[in-house]
């Protein structure tokens, strides 16, 4: 899926930067303009995801966007915190599940999958699938028990 060729088609300005390890991405519309900014030292199956995650947040939560985020002197993102590392903020919830379906669609994913069944604990076969979609192991385990 040729995620930033559809973000680029909605409008929304993309921007890599070396940003601090723990910052991801972030999200935010300025003067109607929507704009991504994704970690550029982080590993490129993980941009990827930041980049699908952030385009989640202004497909779902455009009007959240404009007041939340801003850029001043610096960025004020929508940073993570206990909520979102708990997984229970429902904005992440939401930018996260966008993001595996945009990247790792379901019917993609059960004709891509053997048919007698698919095993989590395979880490070769996990592996050999998260290559195609170009996601994390991770990402794929955790979008398959999602």
């Amino acid at each position: 899926m040729p995620v930033e060729k559809i973000i680029r088609a909605r409008g929304i300005v993309l921007q890599h930067a070396p940003l601090a390890d723990d910052l991801s991405g972030m999200a935010y519309i300025r003067d109607g303009v929507g704009m991504i900014g994704v970690n550029a030292l982080h590993h490129p199956n993980r941009q990827r995801f930041t980049l699908a995650h952030e385009f989640g947040h202004h497909e779902l939560h455009a009007d959240i966007l404009t007041t939340e985020v801003h850029v001043d002197r610096g960025f004020r993102v929508l940073k993570r915190d206990q909520l979102t590392s708990e997984g229970v903020d429902w904005r992440e919830i939401e930018a996260n599940a966008f993001a595996a379906e945009l990247l790792m669609p379901r019917f993609l994913l059960e004709t891509m999958m053997d048919a007698g069944g698919f095993d989590l604990e395979d880490d070769e076969k996990v592996e050999a699938l998260a290559r195609r979609f170009r996601v994390s192991a991770s990402a794929l385990r955790f979008r398959l028990l999602a």
